[in-house]
């Protein structure tokens, strides 16, 4: 509790050490606060107090050479760089989430859980309108990576070498479609998404040079049937948004959909006790909008829905994400 209390100058040390070479100075080898300090221009005195804090937190370890506190050598923990430009780099998807405006809800959690106060909806709406659309789809891509190295990794058993028709149910703004084309040279991909979509998914087609392998067809996956000619369904980040029963129904859409052997694609951040704590943030924003939730589940949750739904050959292709897969029966 007390690190939760102090979360703000914990990043505070975390964004300096970054900024200063501190992590740069601390990977691969042990370095001394002495080293450290000369090689940086730092005080040593207030360098050692910074590493103390960084070991509080768990970020760097030390061994001791002594009494001289000087003279104790330090080392980060493995991916700690990686990690603190993932979440406090320039382009970060934790800086990225701050564009948002969650800082209504900031003090004021008793007066929305009353129901006395929300998100404005001129701020954020559910779905989004024409004018907050194109931020929320760049948001939404800004942390695709994960999930397109996942596709990248079994794209063969995905999409098999010959021609194969996907659909990219709730796509965005066709940057997971386009990162997906170059490593199938005989898939095509459909964005399927609300109208109001269409340009974005217009630009990313012309900036990937794949104007004839991605295409969109818009429409509310809410509000009516799924389109039918397709060898496969994706849903990237979708079902998690929505009640149970609204994702089952959605399977079912897409079940219809499918022909005998058409395949189903899922890909979530399944739920991990790491996950969940990056999770946090939209659960926390999402308390200020009723229209919609986001909330992480089990694999076995979805393998569950998809067998309930009708789906067979269910398999889970692991991945920094992991999709599951299934085929519609015959």
């Amino acid at each position: 509790m007390s690190l939760l209390a102090n979360g703000s100058k914990a990043m505070d040390v975390v964004e300096a050490a970054l900024e200063l070479g501190v992590l740069d100075a601390l990977e691969p080898a042990e370095v001394t606060v002495a080293e450290m300090s000369t090689r940086l221009g730092l005080v040593p005195g207030r360098l050692y107090k910074l590493l103390d804090c960084l070991e509080s937190l768990g970020l760097v370890r030390s061994r001791s050479a002594g009494d001289d506190p000087f003279l104790a050598r330090y080392t980060a923990v493995s991916g700690l760089k990686e990690a603190v430009l993932a979440v406090a780099g320039p382009g970060a998807l934790e800086r990225d989430r701050d564009k948002y405006p969650w800082r209504v809800l900031h003090g004021n959690l008793p007066e929305v859980l009353r129901g006395t106060l929300s998100i404005p909806a001129g701020d954020f709406g559910w779905p989004p309108d024409e004018t907050q659309l194109a931020g929320f789809e760049q948001s939404m891509a800004a942390g695709l990576g994960p999930f397109v190295e996942t596709f990248g990794s079994h794209a063969a058993r995905l999409f098999g070498t010959s021609a194969f028709r996907l659909l990219d149910v709730g796509g965005g703004d066709g940057t997971l479609a386009a990162a997906l084309l170059p490593a199938s040279p005989a898939l095509q991909v459909d964005v399927f998404n609300l109208p109001a979509a269409e340009p974005l998914v217009d630009q990313v087609r012309r900036d990937s040079g794949h104007e004839d392998r991605l295409g969109f067809v818009g429409g509310d996956f809410l509000e009516g049937p799924l389109p039918r000619g397709y060898d496969g369904v994706s849903l990237v980040r979708v079902l998690h948004d929505w009640p149970v029963s609204t994702a089952r129904a959605l399977l079912q859409k897409a079940h219809e959909a499918l022909e005998p052997g058409g395949r189903i694609m899922i890909c979530e951040e399944f739920r991990t006790p790491e996950r969940l704590a990056a999770q946090f943030f939209w659960s926390y924003f999402l308390m200020g909008v009723d229209a919609c939730h986001s909330r992480l589940y089990d694999i076995e949750h979805y393998t569950r829905l998809l067998s309930d739904t009708g789906f067979v050959e269910i398999a889970v292709l692991p991945g920094p994400v992991e999709v599951i897969t299934a085929s519609r029966d015959g």
